[in-house]
Order: C-alpha cells, then sequence, then structure tokens
C-alpha cells in the first residue's frame, strides 16, 4: 500500500498536480479545553499527541483554555488530560479545518480524593508555618456525590459526625488507619552483610519492574505510609530514566560500573552497577501478536480499576502498526474470547471491543491465562514479538487461584516463546504478591498503573521497552577482592536472589530486559581495614586455606553478566571490572545521585535497620541536586512524594 501510495504522489509530481493537504508536512490543530458542565475554560489541561512511528508532542492548554499544535501524517491521536476530570481520546485527521470544542467530565470525589485534598491543603500550610505566615484554617471538608453512614464514619474517624450524606465537617485523615488490611504482599526479609572471606560471590536476577514505586505513590497521595513488604528498593530505583550509555558492542547490554561514599553511612561505600539496553528505533521493531487479558470481574468495577484500564489499551492501540495484530480475552466467572486476533490498522474494531467491556461476577484468573496463551500461540509470529498483556487487581477467585497453580500454568506457558506483560489496578483488594509471581515466571514485567499518566508512559512513551524484549533471563554475579572490601550487602533485590550455582545454569530462569531498558543495582560496602563491627555470618573457618588479596591490582570487583537472545536456549556472558575510586557522593554523576536518593528514601519508608544516618532532609538534598533535565517530571514529582511521606511519618512521631 505505502509503495503505491509513495508512485501516486511521485507521478503527481511529476504532472504538476498538487498533492493533497494531508500528504504535506504538517496540519494544525487546535481548540479549546472547558469543563462539561460549567463550560468554564481549564487552563494546565494537558493535551498529548501521539502520532505512529513518530515523537509524541506534549503541551497544556493556557489561562484560555487554548491549545495549537501541529502533526505530520494523515491522521494523529489526541489525549486530553487534567487531574480532577475523566481522560478524553479524539482522533483527528489532516482535513480538520474547524477548532475543536473538547469538554471534560469531572471525575466524582471519593474518599481517597478528599484524603489527598486534605494532605495537600496540610503540605501547604507546613511550609507557610517554616516561612512564619499565618495558616489558613481548615474547618470542613465537602464530599460531592452521596455518601452513607459508614463511609462518612470512616473518612471523619467519629462514631457521630456532625453532617453525614454530603458533607463531612472537622475531617482530619489518620494516616496509617487505612482500608488496605485486603492487599497482599510477599514478605521482603532484607539483605544483610556477608563477609567477602566467606562469601566473595553474590548472585541475582535483575529486575526491570517498577510496581512499586506507582504503588507506594498511590499509598502517599492517599495520605498514608506504604506497608514495608510493599517497598521494594530495586523497583523504585529502577523506575527513573537514567542516560546510559549504548552498548558498543554487538552485545545488546552493556554494563556500567561506579563507587561513592554512602551517604547515610560515611565510613561505607555505594558501589553503582548499571545496565543499558540497546535502543531499537520503533520502525525497526518486528512485529507483534498481543493478546489483550483484560478481569472484567465485580472486583474491576469503579473509576481506578476497569476505565482505567480501557483508558491505557486505548492509549496502546493508537500505538499499533498494520503489521501489529491484537486479540481481546476477558474473564470473570469464565472465560472469554471478545475479539479475534485483528490487524493493529483496523484501531476502530479494537476500540469498539474494548468500550463495551463492563465488570461484574467473580474472578476465574486461571481460565483467561489459558485461553490468552492459546489464543497468542494459534497467531503465533515465528519472527515477531509474541505477548499478553495482563491487566488485573489480581483477585483471581474461581478455578486455578493459588500462587503454585498459577505459577505452574505460567511456567508451562512461556515455554511456546510467548512472554508476559502484568499491568496491576486497584486499591483495597490489590493483590500484589500474586501479579510479581505472574510477571517473574512469565518472562515479563510488571507495573502497576494509578492513573493515566501512567499508562502513557507505559504504552506510548517506553512503547518498546515494554512490549519488546532484547535480552532474556539476565543474571549478574559480583566478585568482591577482599583486599578493598571487607563486607557487602546488596541494596533491594530480595525476592531476586539466586544460588551462585545458578549464575552458569542455563535451564534456570531469571529477569528480561526490553529496548532501551535501564537497570540499577547498588551495594553498600564496608571497606577492608575500616570495619564498623558489622557481624559475621559464620564463625572463621577452620580447615580452609587462607585466600590472599589479587596481588597490587586497582579492582574493587569484577561484574559478570549472563544473557540469552530471545530466541536461544544458551547464554552468552559480559564482564566488567570497576577500579577503586573515592569521591563523595555529591561529586558522583548525576544519575548515580538521583539513583541513591531513591535508595535513601526505600530505607526510611521501609523503617530499615541499615538505614543509618538516613532522613528525609537527606533525601531532599540529593534529590533536589539531581533533577537534571527531567523532561517528564518524575524526579520532580518524587520530591513531592519525600515531602508527603515526610509529613506523615512527623504527625505520627516516626523518623
Amino acid at each position: 500500500m505505502r509503495k503505491y501510495l509513495f508512485l501516486l504522489l511521485t507521478g503527481l509530481i511529476i504532472l504538476g498536480i498538487s498533492t493533497p493537504d494531508w500528504a504535506q508536512s504538517q496540519h494544525k490543530i487546535e481548540g479549546t479545553v472547558t469543563a462539561y458542565n460549567t463550560k468554564t475554560p481549564l487552563a494546565g489541561a494537558i493535551v498529548q499527541l501521539a502520532v505512529p512511528a513518530t515523537k509524541q508532542v506534549k503541551i497544556t492548554t493556557d489561562k484560555k483554555g487554548q491549545f495549537s499544535l501541529s502533526f505530520d501524517g494523515r491522521q494523529a491521536t489526541l489525549y486530553i488530560s487534567l487531574t480532577g476530570y475523566k481522560t478524553d481520546t479524539l482522533l483527528v485527521s489532516a482535513d480538520q479545518k474547524a477548532k475543536l470544542n473538547i469538554r471534560l467530565k469531572p471525575v466524582p470525589a471519593t474518599a481517597d480524593d478528599i484524603k489527598l485534598k486534605n494532605i495537600k491543603q496540610r503540605l501547604v500550610m507546613e511550609e507557610r508555618e517554616k516561612a512564619d505566615a499565618p495558616a489558613p484554617a481548615i474547618n470542613e471538608v465537602v464530599v460531592t456525590g452521596y455518601a452513607s453512614k459508614k463511609d462518612v464514619r470512616r473518612i471523619s474517624g467519629v462514631n457521630s459526625p456532625a453532617i453525614y450524606g454530603s458533607r463531612v465537617m472537622n475531617y482530619t485523615p489518620s494516616a496509617g488507619t487505612n482500608d488496605y488490611q485486603t492487599e497482599d504482599y510477599s514478605p521482603i526479609n532484607e539483605n544483610i552483610f556477608h563477609a567477602v572471606t566467606d562469601q566473595p560471590l553474590s548472585t541475582f536476577s535483575i529486575d526491570v519492574d517498577r510496581a512499586s514505586y506507582s504503588n507506594i505513590r498511590r499509598f502517599l497521595n492517599n495520605g498514608d505510609m506504604p506497608p514495608a513488604d510493599a517497598v521494594r528498593v530495586e523497583e523504585m530505583i529502577n523506575y527513573f530514566d537514567y542516560k546510559y550509555a549504548n552498548p558498543t558492542t554487538d552485545a545488546p547490554v552493556a554494563i556500567h560500573t561506579d563507587m561513592a561514599v554512602c551517604p547515610w553511612n560515611t565510613t561505607h561505600q555505594l558501589v553503582r552497577i548499571a545496565l543499558k539496553g540497546k535502543d531499537v528505533a520503533k520502525e525497526n521493531l518486528p512485529p507483534s501478536n498481543l493478546v489483550f487479558l483484560i478481569d472484567v470481574s465485580g472486583s474491576m468495577s469503579g473509576p481506578q480499576r476497569l476505565p482505567l484500564v480501557k483508558q491505557a489499551f486505548r492509549a496502546l492501540t493508537a500505538q499499533l502498526r498494520s503489521v501489529d495484530k491484537v486479540a481481546i480475552v476477558v474473564y470473570a466467572g469464565a472465560a472469554g474470547l471478545v475479539l479475534p486476533s485483528t490487524s493493529g490498522e483496523n484501531k476502530t474494531a479494537i476500540l469498539d471491543a474494548l468500550d463495551k467491556l463492563e465488570a461484574g461476577g467473580s474472578t476465574a484468573g486461571g481460565e483467561g491465562i489459558r485461553l490468552a496463551y492459546k489464543t497468542a500461540a494459534e497467531n503465533l509470529l515465528q519472527n515477531g514479538n509474541n505477548r499478553v498483556i495482563i491487566a488485573t487487581d489480581g483477585d483471581f477467585n474461581v478455578g486455578p487461584s493459588s500462587d503454585g497453580e498459577l505459577q505452574r500454568i505460567i511456567e508451562q506457558e512461556r515455554e511456546k516463546g510467548i512472554f508476559l506483560s502484568v499491568l496491576g489496578f486497584g486499591m483495597g483488594n490489590y493483590k500484589d504478591n500474586k501479579l510479581e509471581i505472574l510477571a517473574d515466571k512469565g518472562n515479563g514485567n510488571y507495573a502497576y498503573i494509578d492513573n493515566f499518566e501512567e499508562a502513557r508512559r507505559t504504552f506510548v512513551t517506553e512503547f518498546g521497552g515494554t512490549l519488546f524484549t532484547i535480552a532474556k533471563d539476565v543474571k549478574l554475579q559480583i566478585e568482591f577482592n577482599p583486599k578493598y572490601v571487607q563486607s557487602y550487602r546488596l541494596v533491594g533485590y530480595e525476592n531476586r536472589m539466586l544460588q551462585n550455582e545458578d549464575f552458569n545454569n542455563d535451564k534456570k530462569d531469571a529477569g528480561d530486559m526490553g529496548a532501551g531498558h535501564t537497570v540499577t543495582a547498588l551495594y553498600e560496602i564496608v571497606p577492608t581495614g575500616k570495619g564498623t563491627g558489622q557481624p559475621l555470618a559464620v564463625d572463621p573457618l577452620k580447615y580452609q586455606l587462607a585466600k590472599q588479596p589479587a596481588g597490587n591490582s586497582s579492582e574493587v570487583l569484577t561484574v559478570k553478566l549472563r544473557y540469552k537472545e530471545p530466541k536461544a536456549n544458551t547464554s552468552q556472558l559480559i564482564t566488567q571490572v570497576l577500579h577503586w575510586k573515592q569521591q563523595d557522593i555529591t561529586a558522583a554523576p548525576e544519575d548515580f545521585r538521583m539513583a541513591t536518593a531513591v535508595a535513601d528514601f526505600g530505607l526510611l519508608l521501609r523503617n530499615s535497620e541499615h538505614k543509618g544516618n538516613a532522613s528525609w532532609d537527606q533525601v531532599l538534598k540529593l534529590a533536589g541536586n539531581a533533577r537534571g533535565t527531567d523532561e517528564e517530571g518524575y524526579r520532580a514529582e518524587f520530591i513531592q512524594l519525600v515531602k508527603k511521606a515526610q509529613l506523615i511519618s512527623n504527625n505520627h512521631g516516626t523518623k
């Protein structure tokens, strides 16, 4: 088709006939964004332009709610979003002449919205108090929509509120008494310090997941501290974009190393091991065979569940090419195929199928997984990307539902060469432990979608990294030199630790990297001769010969990495050496400082026994000096989350 179009345009040019408007380079789109009911102009609304195979453009409306932007090609998709309003999606064409009039519908306020508004007000009050400015009194919170007596009692924290049904008087959120008791998280037993003389090797699987960070953000935005087991420090660190250099060899992954003084214990050193997956242009990515597996059970009703799922998959659909294809499988009390494998060119059919989905019934997640993999296998692309994308809260309650049963299903299906992406949604009954297992065992990645911006990042900004694997079963093994390292502790990755013998075992499953993905791991090390009394794990060995440090070498450690090509069964090896380097963390590269700030934050959220002298102010100082260009604003958002955590923590008398 493209070939014939090119010949047609060439012929028109030769004949001197002007090309149609849509074939020219730039097409201007103008419009106004207003509130649906009041028609009031909405300033600061985000207008995101997504043109297939081109760079995305994002602008905000002016004080009159107006915007203007241009795009190339025949048509484009616009996403219009603003906090407090439902995100709208529009398909615009080159023929569009009239100005757009976009009216956003407000999202009904919930108890969580009220808590968020109140915590923001208290942050403002805190800042004013620091500046010795008088703070306005907060004496009521208005609840839009009807609230039952039970709901108002939960919101207000009193047994007999003055008003119920529409208004709650004298509301003060009680951060720490929340409604998350039915959420499930796997226990995390923090890594300890290991003596190099006893355990010179440290082996673990890489992790590109970032669900923990966005889930923590949800807790803090709702005015609550997250449970300790919800805090996976490695996923927090790997949430952020780092500008690591691409591989310079044929290998799909590059290794970078560095070290600096540890800020929460200045007698220790902090080692950074960073990986960068090669970037692949969207037009060079292989065709995709995708199956959207969507939970439409009753637990997925509510604005942050199925409606947000639909928005996420609409964003992904806009990125699809004609060579891609999509099927949609849903499950509630049973599983069913609602859209057979359909070309990405037929976006209308895909979007129509999504729009018709409604939530209700029980949750037969295991049966849905089986049907999704069966559908993917029937449409398998031998030289393409075959992937199931599951969207759920993880609350499986019909059919196979135990962790062991689900794990066995996934392990059997992954042998077909079909990868898995897991998207978590919802709150209150969220089953993080099940979703983490699905992603870990299914050769996939795991993200928690708490808002449309996170969905946009997952499926638009990071389209390639989310969907296209460049290296699978990626493992790291670090060997420490006792000449420089007395003991070490890996920060995070507790659920990814491997036996040393697993490193050379190609049958052992490990994490996968997508196009452009980065992975960062931090080790806190105790330098030899400067020990701080860290206890050794075992008594001194009686029958082993003492090992001598490696000569006059300045090598602190050696990094070994094993990976497999996506279709291969045999791994390949890459190595990298780190030499001793003495520098303060403030002199370290910007990305190193940012990763350190996030790790520091994680230690505080977990109230870790290894947090040393960590403090909220220390995190804020590190992150404030590591913002860089911050094009998407994620680092600025991180700083605000730290401030919220500090306020919530101070209100409960913790550090």
